[in-house]
């Protein structure tokens, strides 16, 4: 019979499911249990955070065909090994939505009425009502970065208490927004200007670290109130210390830091501060749903079924991966450059066109790499080949595919268009040689030629002497070694004023410095720095 090992403890319901359908061991109710040593015997796993399942590890599981790890995160698995060894490995990424978004209220009902403050106080023997005296949700309006499934689950009970919510997040389509009866800012600054109260729920990336930093903080309304049940890095301490000595901001209520555990920190015991331990997604409800969302995926891995949060599950079959497989890679960079060239725009429609004999197989995959690009680093949930359709359906995000089995003038093409509003952006590209590389043809409307590298920056400009020479000055001053160049221009008017394009690769990231010095220059229109 299959067995299944519970290694951590979970939910009872969790358990009597696996118990329908194997024999089931439980390792936390045995001290002597030796992991290493017995993984061998099991089929499939099941574990939470404290389970280390390495490589090591895995070379001993010679049967494991399924991991299901009950939470969000997987970094206690080496996914790369477990794939290499042909083992499924799925979560539970939906497990504790509802509750990071019910602690994002409880501490937004605590900000506004000051209960932690008034419960010490009164439990000291001090009856101080006037001092803890504090405001009325209603009316006020609600600042959200970061708008994916938790963030609209806390606007839509936020409005129930009569906030008025604004959100930034341009990973959502407009269309969205007007669903929740949520405004739609702009930019950030757009929600820094209204918000009475602030919280953030964006995804913890390069790019978001130190999001609300002193310079984000000064564009805030005075007296602002910050919330942070997301990602502790996400805000500058400092300068959230710094602001809350001024008054800037008024109070602050973080659930999460930059190092945790943490039990001593200036921003402990201030008055207008209330604190908790990382308690997010820390309910009885969410670990036993945890708990039997990875066994149903452990169910559906070893009884044939479909397993829809696996996070390395290849989507492709095996008479199709020959030819599909070289273009996977193709459409991921493709998708992250559409995104990167359509910068601050809110995202309505994926386009993606697959010409030639691609066209043939089961693209699917295709495009799912596709979406994985146009969302990569810009959702809280982690999002792998097999939910990122889900991901973008939640975010209103429409995935169009179409499919033409001619490509005039390449054996394979794909093209890739972003469509925000009235805007599109398009990107064109395909594979060329025994290695597959990939070649990017087409960007900010103009055609070209260039192979993709990890690094590279894209310019348009005006279509005259001296602008090719002025790019190089400018990265070899920087210190950025070009590798290759590409310019894409219209010659069909001598006599018309035209733009062209110019595409770098580089063999190191490009600082957006030296991106913005060169765009400051007379005849450039724009530029993008781009890490693939």
């Amino acid at each position: 019979m299959t067995r299944v090992l519970v290694a951590e403890k979970i939910g009872a319901s969790g358990i009597d499911l696996l118990r329908q359908h194997f024999d089931v061991d439980t390792a936390f109710d045995d001290d002597g249990f030796d992991f290493a040593a017995r993984i061998g015997d099991y089929d499939g796993l099941l574990i939470r955070s404290a389970t280390k399942v390495t490589a090591d590890v895995l070379e001993q599981a010679t049967n494991l065909k399924a991991i299901g790890r009950a939470g969000v995160g997987v970094d206690n698995v080496d996914v790369p090994a477990a794939t290499k060894r042909g083992i499924i490995v799925a979560n539970a990424p939906e497990s504790n939505v509802v509750t990071a978004a019910e602690h994002t209220m409880a501490l937004l009902l605590a900000l506004a009425r000051n209960v932690p403050q008034a419960h010490a106080a009164l439990t000291q023997g001090k009856w101080e009502r006037s001092k803890w005296s504090g405001i009325e949700l209603e009316g006020k309006t609600l600042g959200i970065l970061g708008f994916g499934r938790i963030g609209q689950l806390v606007a839509a009970r936020a409005k129930g208490f009569g906030m008025r919510i604004v959100a930034f997040d341009p990973f959502v389509s407009a269309e969205r927004y007007k669903e929740l009866g949520v405004v739609k800012a702009d930019d950030s600054d757009g929600v820094y200007d209204v918000a009475d109260f602030l919280t953030l729920h964006l995804p913890k990336t390069p790019e978001t670290e130190g999001w609300l930093d002193a310079e984000a903080l000064a564009k805030c309304k005075d007296g602002v109130r910050v919330l942070n049940v997301a990602r502790g890095p996400l805000i500058v301490e400092d300068d959230l210390i710094a602001a809350l000595d001024s008054g800037k901001v008024g109070a602050a209520a973080l659930d999460v830091f930059r190092s945790e555990p943490l039990t001593e920190s200036p921003l402990f015991g201030r008055p207008n501060v209330i604190v908790t331990p990382h308690l997010g997604a820390s309910t009885a409800e969410a670990t036993d749903r945890a708990g039997f969302q990875a066994a149903e995926q452990v169910v559906a891995a070893l009884t044939g079924g479909a397993v829809t949060t696996a996070v390395n599950v290849p989507a492709i079959k095996a008479e199709d991966l020959e030819v599909l497989g070289p273009y996977v890679p193709l459409c991921s960079h493709l998708g992250r450059l559409a995104m990167a060239l359509a910068e601050g725009s809110s995202v309505d429609r994926v386009e993606v066109e697959l010409l030639g004999r691609i066209a043939g197989r089961d693209t699917r995959p295709l495009a799912t790499a596709t979406l994985l690009g146009v969302l990569h680093g810009h959702t809280e949930e982690d999002i792998n080949a097999v939910n990122a359709p889900a991901v973008a359906e939640e975010r209103g995000i429409e995935l169009v595919e179409t499919k033409n089995a001619t490509a005039r003038d390449f054996e394979n093409l794909v093209r890739v268009t972003v469509v925000a509003g009235d805007r599109r952006e398009r990107v064109v590209g395909t594979t060329f040689g025994r290695l597959n590389r990939p070649h990017l043809l087409e960007a900010w409307g103009q055609r070209f030629d260039v192979q993709l590298d990890e690094h590279l920056a894209v310019f348009r400009y005006a279509d005259r002497p001296g602008m090719i020479g002025r790019i190089g000055t400018a990265f070899g001053e920087a210190g950025v070694n070009i590798v290759s160049a590409a310019v894409g221009r219209q010659a069909d008017d001598a006599d018309a004023d035209h733009e062209a394009v110019m595409v770098v690769t580089t063999d190191g990231a490009v600082p957006g410095e030296v991106v913005d010095g060169v765009v400051a220059g007379d005849g450039f229109t724009s530029g993008r720095a781009i890490t693939l």
